[in-house]
């Protein structure tokens, strides 16, 4: 059965370029990979992304649902600036065009957000794309061979960004870790209480919103999730 946004028939990324192994992209997905939240106010959302890398994040995901194209750009404008400075990947929620238009790092496409060889089109080899898979192992399959260059699961816990989201487990993560080479990132209600977990089942990057972007403390609930990670990874 074909799968939105994910499998194009007849298309493999081998048929394309020969390029083995993790790109030097792929290795920086690692760690705290922070989403940010739905904030209309830029200065705002400028100044918690800073607290968030201040405190150890390693990956920024723009992820903004509700604002009009202006606002999206501006604001993604703001925080590929900021990531530069702070030298952590910046990738682009759904939208391929708003990511080539800020040279984004990369983008990351769900299962209506168009196809991987049409954002591959569109960015070129030297971008990111990942994928969410949810609680699909086949799908992760089809997504690595046509050219992703990170896989997400979840949710593995209770999310109040997406209470509906299809749940995932652990093995799945234990799975991929074994016959995906790819690095996997997990998402969904994690906590850093909760997380230690997913990353002994494999996972390498943790994607969070409300635990960090909803805490008292950004910086300080960024470290709490920082330290998770071994130290030779950060």
């Amino acid at each position: 059965m074909s799968r939105p946004g994910i499998q194009d028939p007849g298309f493999r990324i081998q048929d394309l370029v020969g390029r083995s192994g993790a790109s030097p992209m792929q290795q920086r997905i690692i760690g705290l990979y922070v989403i940010t939240p739905e904030e209309p106010d830029t200065a705002k959302l400028q100044r918690q992304v800073k607290l968030a890398l201040q405190g150890g994040a390693r990956v920024l995901q723009y992820r903004n649902k509700l604002g009009n194209a202006a606002l999206r750009m501006e604001q993604a404008r703001a925080l590929r600036q900021l990531t530069r400075e702070f030298a952590v990947p910046f990738i682009i929620n759904d939208d391929v065009v708003l990511a080539g238009q800020v040279d984004a790092d990369g983008v990351h496409l769900g299962g209506d957000d168009g196809s991987i060889a049409a954002a591959r089109h569109a960015l070129g080899f030297d971008k990111m794309i990942g994928v969410s898979c949810y609680n699909d192992f086949s799908l992760a399959q089809d997504a690595a061979d046509l050219g992703a260059d990170y896989i997400a699961f979840g949710a593995f816990f209770a999310s109040t960004i997406k209470p509906c989201a299809p749940v995932a487990t652990p093995d799945l993560l234990n799975r991929a870790r074994r016959e995906i080479d790819l690095p996997l990132v997990a998402i969904g209600g994690i906590t850093a209480a909760n997380g230690a977990s997913l990353l002994e089942a494999g996972a390498g990057a943790l994607a969070v919103i409300s635990a960090v972007f909803s805490a008292p403390d950004i910086e300080g609930a960024t470290r709490d999730f920082s330290n998770l990670f071994k130290a030779d990874l950060l």
